[in-house]
């Protein structure tokens, strides 16, 4: 019987350009064993889509609300996506 999977869509503002939050991002994903895809955008935000366990993605969830020590999180939408993926992997900025 396989377990229930979620996909969220996240979307962080704030200071979170150049300050490693995608690698950061990737890191967490990995120790959450979730998969999916992590970017920055052209506007200076951060997005994300994360699938796997449910607790697990509400963990990523939890963790992109502080994001890595030199961010600075203004404010996370989060979304229901759709999506299945393999890995979790860094994306070139659209």
């Amino acid at each position: 019987m396989s377990r229930p999977r979620h996909t969220r869509r996240i979307l962080v503002r704030g200071l979170v350009q150049g300050v490693g939050f995608r690698y950061a991002t990737v890191i967490a994903a990995q120790r959450f064993g979730v998969t999916g895809w992590v970017r920055n955008r052209r506007d200076g935000t951060v997005e994300a889509v994360v699938h796997g366990a449910p607790e697990a993605v509400e963990a990523v969830v939890a963790w992109a609300r502080r994001g890595p020590e030199a961010a600075v999180v203004e404010s996370l939408e989060v979304t229901e996506a759709e999506g299945e993926f393999s890995t979790f992997e860094a994306l070139p900025t659209v």
